[in-house]
């Protein structure tokens, strides 16, 4: 059983940025893939960006509507999965979840093969 807790949402203007940070809990030695995905309402819910738990040179993947502009990281000491996220878009607005799937992250790795989501947290970006 693995937790997450996301945190650092809120509402920002077009152009800022703004840090989102996932507590990932009880995340044993085994690698797991993490990723942040985020749904607006209406819309299905899109994979934004993934990285590896534990290998430094794991795969790490951005949707193009955010490649340059958002970075992922995972601070394997503190279990912190972030969300750095620069020039920031009305279109960034929506809903942001953390996930974790056992095993490797891939480029076709979708959201039914993460196991374990956050509850979310809000982000708005007014023009």
């Amino acid at each position: 059983q693995v937790d997450l807790v996301e945190s650092g949402g809120g509402s920002v203007q077009a152009g800022g940025s703004l840090r989102l940070s996932c507590t990932v809990s009880r995340i044993t030695e085994e690698n797991y893939c993490l990723g942040w995905f985020r749904q607006a309402p209406g819309k299905e819910r899109d994979r934004v960006a993934i990285t590896d738990s534990d290998d430094p040179d794991g795969h790490t993947a951005y949707a193009d509507f955010v490649e340059g502009r958002f970075t992922i990281s995972f601070d394997n000491e503190k279990n912190d999965l972030s969300l750095q996220m620069t020039d920031a878009e009305p279109n960034d607005t929506a809903m942001y979840y953390c996930a974790a799937g056992y095993g490797y992250c891939y480029d076709d790795r979708t959201l039914v093969d993460f196991g374990y989501w956050g509850q979310g947290t809000q982000v708005t970006v007014s023009s």
